[in-house]
């Protein structure tokens, strides 16, 4: 087995009913998950959240303690990768996948596409799929999410690829039946009911270190997916260095500092 994570204006049409705000409840915030730190803490939830945050990066966090993020977290770079529990089918069985379970052990790429038997998304999923070992080399595990059920992600896996199908994957495809994933990951198109084709890259202390969304129609680069992977863990392993446009493993890295830099410019 190869498996082992601005503003926007709303147009209101003038045949619309307006509805006063006194006449909608006001939402119900979701509690904060549980954390275990192993030690004592008492604080606000953003005083929380930068405690745990510093808790798992140091290591001071039992393992497995990280049960779940807290249902408001925004799923931006730097913030705690939304968790989520879902069915999910790899080697052509029903299983369970947590994303919180990857905390502490490996890098995730947790990819969104809006709909089986479709179009462009059979490209994209059989890319990452036939290129897995360059992800799994780099330990990280490749997530893939739709709205559809795990019935339907079967069906697609034992249909040949010749004919739309994708055969069998290296890597699970998740089901967001409720679309509370896609919603929580801010890629959910509300009126039609599916995702766009988001990409998040979290790495190993469930931390959002990338984020991509293209339209329906725009499918995306596996080649590139690896290139920000591999400069993520490369400025991770050197947090005294950055890495410039294009980087690649083995090329020249930037300090970022005003003098220092300059060595940089004077080799291009």
């Amino acid at each position: 087995m190869a498996f082992s994570a601005a503003s926007v204006t709303t147009v209101v049409p003038s045949n619309s009913i307006l509805i006063p705000k006194a006449c909608i409840p006001p939402k119900k915030s979701s509690p904060p998950h549980k954390v275990s730190f192993g030690f004592s803490f008492s604080g606000d939830a953003a005083s929380l959240d930068l405690v745990s945050r510093r808790c798992v990066s140091s290591g001071r966090c039992r393992t497995g303690s990280l049960a779940a993020v807290r249902a408001s977290e925004d799923p931006h770079v730097g913030n705690t990768a939304p968790d989520f529990e879902a069915e999910a089918v790899f080697d052509q069985e029903f299983i369970k996948v947590k994303l919180s379970d990857y905390v502490g052990k490996k890098y995730v790429i947790l990819f969104f596409y809006p709909l089986d038997f479709t179009f462009v998304c059979p490209t994209e999923i059989t890319a990452f799929s036939d290129r897995y070992e360059e992800f799994e080399r780099l330990n990280t595990e490749v997530l893939g999410v739709s709205i559809d059920s795990v019935f339907s992600h079967l069906a697609w896996i034992q249909t040949d690829r010749k004919s739309g199908g994708l055969g069998d994957l290296k890597y699970p495809l998740v089901s967001d039946v409720t679309k509370s994933v896609s919603k929580s990951y801010g890629v959910l198109i509300q009126d039609q009911g599916i995702a766009l084709r988001g990409l998040f890259i979290i790495d190993k202390q469930g931390i959002i270190q990338h984020s991509t969304i293209n339209n329906l129609a725009i499918g995306r680069s596996v080649d590139e997916t690896l290139r920000t992977l591999q400069a993520l863990q490369y400025v991770q392993e050197n947090p005294d260095e950055v890495c410039p446009a294009g980087w690649k493993p083995g090329e020249k890295s930037m300090k970022p500092d005003p003098k220092l830099s300059k060595e940089y410019f004077a080799a291009v």
